[in-house]
């Protein structure tokens, strides 16, 4: 099956192949430096009522030098901490987002054979057509960043993949 993309107003939901087992994409969702490489790094408490702290340090995901646009630039180096609602290694990772005012964001992952994965993105509870661009654009960037990282492929400019990723998002949204 092919990447599935569901986008509304008050739920995200992303369904992406990985080429790896499922043991090395959950190092990518709980390792703080492998985090780092397609989202952000932080601190992470693997049990229910942990908190997984996420930095946001941005410049580092794209292989070539980029600048940040102007509109994140404020948010470089800042950090925040996220509450943990499930865990259950290696397959689903469940988390706060705006301390639950931006909703909540699932990882469900599923082995395909012996050397794939089935990562399921569910990000619930949005505040509206704005979280869904935001959110789901940024979901979409992301996601794509670590397609590529597992699969060993350059990520040349991760604000060009953003930006594409936020009109494809509002698009969706706008059609719904």
């Amino acid at each position: 099956m092919a990447d599935r993309d569901i986008i509304t107003a008050g739920e995200l939901c992303f369904e992406r192949l990985l080429d790896a087992p499922v043991e090395t994409v959950w190092r990518y969702l709980v390792d703080s430096e492998l985090r780092a490489r397609w989202f952000m790094g932080g601190a992470l408490d693997p049990r229910p009522g942990g908190t997984i702290e996420f930095v946001f340090d941005h410049d580092n995901l794209s292989d070539d030098p980029v600048p940040m646009p102007d509109r994140f630039a404020a948010n470089r180096g800042k950090s925040w901490r996220e509450t943990v609602l499930r865990i259950e290694p290696p397959h689903l990772l469940s988390m706060t987002f705006q301390n639950g005012a931006g909703g909540a964001a699932t990882f469900t992952l599923e082995p395909e054979g012996a050397d794939r994965t089935r990562l399921v993105l569910r990000h619930t509870g949005l505040n509206g057509p704005d979280d869904a661009r935001d959110f789901g654009g940024g979901w979409l960037a992301h996601l794509a960043v670590l397609q590529a990282r597992l699969a060993g492929r350059p990520v040349p400019d991760f604000w060009a993949l953003h930006a594409a990723a936020e009109e494809k998002a509002g698009a969706a949204v706008a059609a719904a």
